[in-house]
């Protein structure tokens, strides 16, 4: 039983006008899904992918009107995006400090050259250059070339206070493969693979005992989501946590996908979610994200749902 890499990693912003301009106009990602949060529905939740909204592209932000992220340890620090190629991350470089954005140079990370930036409410990014492995499917109305589109998510990057905690979750209970450590940013990185592994399938963790705890916010990260292939592995995945008592939420269905949510040891949310059905459940695939989207178990609430949401555009 193999997760088969990075499924969507959702976020926070408490400027969803702002969140949907950077990331449909200055990253050139698609709008997928408008839609809210299951959870609480007086906020949306935005998905941004790739032109056919593949599991794996998705970057994902719920609207929470929170104070800003106080940076720290045990928390989801990095989000890495692919590109393809040392020229692609030369247009990047040049499109984002013309743009204002937050950007750093270009460095060679673990083997592959990465432009580490940042939103407008401090979410930390980074293009990774994945070297155009693997199927990609642009997005023909982005304003951003095809050839230098955003391909998908990963790697990841995450802090911990403890990492012998994490490291027994992610190889003994989630079936991860521990394939290398390297060093970066003034500390030693260790590498997660799962699936077929590459950077579309790693965690990168590194180990911070010192730093505060962070608390989340407008700026951060709420969990990552693992890709499992179909409803069979997703059952089991269910029975496996439930045998090894690691506490979870059961069995949701999110309607797109269904989701089973645990915390690993340090307390980051760790999400395992099915490849289908898909964003088209519901919406053509070329009208993707143009409207409000609610599952059929909102839709009979939906005069109210959408009389308590800001217009964003």
């Amino acid at each position: 039983m193999q997760l088969g890499g990075i499924h969507h990693l959702t976020a926070i912003s408490a400027k969803p006008r702002e969140n949907l301009a950077f990331y449909t106009g200055l990253l050139g990602m698609r709008l997928v899904k408008k839609t809210v949060n299951q959870d609480d529905v007086s906020a949306y939740h935005l998905f941004y992918a790739d032109g056919k909204a593949n599991p794996g592209t998705d970057l994902t932000f719920f609207d929470f009107p929170a104070a800003p992220e106080r940076r720290g340890t045990n928390s989801i620090s990095r989000t890495g995006l692919r590109i393809a190629g040392e020229k692609t991350l030369g247009y990047w470089r040049d499109r984002l400090k013309k743009a204002g954005a937050a950007t750093r140079d270009i460095i060679e990370v673990d083997g592959r050259l990465t432009l580490p930036f940042e939103d407008g409410e401090g979410q930390r990014l980074v293009l990774v250059d994945d070297g155009g492995v693997g199927p990609a499917s642009p997005w023909e109305r982005s304003p951003v070339p095809v050839e230098h589109q955003i391909r998908g998510l990963g790697p990841i990057v995450l802090t911990v206070q403890e990492l012998s905690r994490i490291a027994f979750v992610l190889t003994e209970v989630m079936n991860m493969r521990r394939v290398r450590e390297y060093a970066a940013h003034g500390a030693e990185i260790h590498v997660f693979a799962m699936g077929e592994g590459g950077p579309a399938a790693e965690l990168h963790v590194l180990e911070d005992k010192a730093s505060p705890i962070a608390r989340q916010g407008a700026g951060g990260v709420h969990h990552v989501a693992f890709r499992t292939p179909d409803e069979t592995q997703y059952h089991a995945w269910t029975q496996r946590l439930n045998e090894l008592r690691v506490p979870n939420s059961g069995e949701i269905d999110r309607f797109y996908f269904r989701s089973l949510y645990f915390r690993e040891p340090n307390g980051i949310l760790f999400e395992i979610a099915t490849d289908g059905p898909g964003f088209a459940t519901d919406e053509p695939m070329e009208a993707l994200g143009e409207k409000l989207a609610l599952p059929p178990f909102l839709e009979p609430r939906r005069a109210a749902i959408e009389a308590g949401l800001k217009p964003i555009g």
